[in-house]
């Protein structure tokens, strides 16, 4: 990848982080939703009034998500690049 190259990419990949970072908190918000036993929002880890077990799966379901989501963004940005460039975004 030359210069030129990654210095058009670093503005993309910016881009499509916080895009991707905002997509993943709300569906982590509607999947909470939807399994959540009550219509409370999702725990804090420091909670003592909310179960661990709830902090706890809480905790890896926003992981997952945010995982996933973050993995999805990325490699579509990696191909819309790709396919205007015809450069590997690596």
């Amino acid at each position: 990848m030359s210069t030129v190259s990654k210095a058009m990419y670093m503005p993309l990949q910016l881009a499509t982080s916080v895009a991707g970072g905002l997509i993943a908190g709300w569906v982590f918000n509607e999947i909470w939703q939807r399994v959540s036993p009550s219509d409370q929002e999702p725990p804090d880890p420091k909670d003592l009034n909310r179960s661990g077990r709830e902090a706890l799966g809480a905790a890896a379901l926003q992981g997952l998500v945010f995982g996933l989501v973050r993995a999805g963004v990325s490699r579509a940005s990696a191909h819309g690049y790709r396919a205007v460039t015809n450069e590997s975004p690596e």
